[in-house]
């Protein structure tokens, strides 16, 4: 199981953006593979600060984790699209700086292969998903297909028509970084710098692969499996990391954003948790009760309720335990049963006799008791 992000971090809910960026530093220092050689407890602990950093730094991905956890970021969320080593320096070398890299590692911090970094990222995709109140209720899995830019099979992504295409820069000798060396007042300080003739990648094509024009992706299709976590609601977020458009020349790709939304039902209504149903009975029912079935949240499934006899409108019976489940939670809420005793409109001159001879009898006479709620009871239990 996941441990929590801001304790991955050692951080409050409330740190600033500056805070959380402070703390990763701090965090992943302290278990980088170049001070920690051969230890992977330290490698897994500075692969989880990554994820961590990579929801926490994102205002979206933080909203969508603070709001419903882990299974808000879907089912790959952060690092667990499979990103290795390489990616991850890649990706945060900002965080850091390459003189800081340079200066505490070496420069052999900027991943496994010399410090070149992969291309260019490739951009987030959206898409929508509708749900019904069944697969809100149990959560279900949903086989999309997307049309995105994907890795070019001519070239692998490289971008170069074959390997002979492909050079080492000049500049930096195929590291991708520039080193220099200043005197200061300190002494000897030295500097890593991303080389600006390659931008970091260290090679240069000179012939581009026909079927990518050097751009190493095409646009076509991906078929995507997509969890949905029970509980999800309209407008929620979900996010898949490293399911968007293929970064160019072998560069990483985006994340995929799922946007949930919520078909309407034909009979019941979502209240957050709760799910309410307006049931319909006849005052004759009213008086001598009836079992009545009503639909619920689990599909074609329905529910026998006994109405007993002399329920009055406005009377609302809670099911505890049948409405949504939270993300990410054990709580769970109840489905609410309205009841309206309907009138009839139009009554025929025999009904209009029994009913005048029912009007004169004191039992027929309003006589509300401590235990008939207000309306304003009632809608505050509805929604309490």
């Amino acid at each position: 199981m996941k441990r929590d992000y801001y304790e991955v971090l050692g951080i409050s809910k409330s740190a600033s953006a500056d805070e959380i960026k402070k703390a990763y530093r701090k965090v992943a220092m302290q278990y980088h593979p170049d001070r920690n050689p051969g230890d992977k407890a330290a490698e897994e602990k500075f692969k989880e600060a990554a994820e961590a950093y990579e929801v926490l730094s994102d205002e979206s991905k933080k909203a969508q984790y603070d709001r419903f956890g882990h299974a808000g970021l879907g089912n790959r969320g952060g690092f667990g699209g499979g990103m290795n080593m390489d990616d991850i320096f890649s990706h945060f070398g900002d965080v850091f700086g390459d003189d800081i890299f340079g200066s505490f590692f070496g420069g052999s911090s900027r991943g496994r292969s010399g410090g070149r970094s992969r291309g260019v990222r490739g951009s987030n995709l959206r898409v929508k998903i509708k749900l019904n109140y069944e697969e809100i209720a149990n959560g279900t899995t949903k086989t999309i297909k997307v049309k995105k830019y994907v890795s070019c099979n001519t070239c692998n992504g490289s971008g170069a028509k074959d390997k002979n295409s492909v050079q080492t820069c000049p500049a930096c000798g195929g590291t991708g970084q520039v080193r220099k060396v200043q005197n200061t007042f300190l002494g000897q300080m030295q500097t890593v710098t991303t080389c600006s003739t390659c931008n970091g990648e260290g090679t240069a094509i000179t012939n581009k692969c026909t079927n990518c024009k050097g751009e190493g992706r095409i646009y076509g299709e991906e078929t995507v499996n997509i969890e949905i976590p029970a509980g999800v609601n309209d407008g929620m977020q979900l996010s898949m990391s490293g399911r968007g458009n293929m970064g160019e020349r072998g560069g990483p790709p985006g994340d995929l954003i799922i946007l949930i939304e919520e078909e309407a039902h034909p009979e019941l209504k979502r209240e957050g948790l709760n799910v309410v149903y307006d049931l319909h009975i006849s005052f004759i029912d009213a008086v001598f009760g009836v079992q009545v079935e009503v639909p619920t949240i689990e599909g074609k499934s329905r529910y026998r309720l006994k109405i007993p006899p002399g329920t009055q409108g406005g009377k609302i019976f809670r099911l505890k335990g049948k409405g949504f489940p939270a993300v990410n939670s054990y709580e769970r809420g109840d489905q609410l049963i309205h009841i309206n005793v309907w009138i009839p409109q139009n009554v025929s001159s025999e009904e209009k006799a029994m009913l005048e001879k029912m009007q004169h009898s004191p039992n027929f006479k309003p006589q509300p008791g401590k235990s008939d709620k207000s309306f304003f009871e009632r809608v505050k239990e509805m929604f309490g």
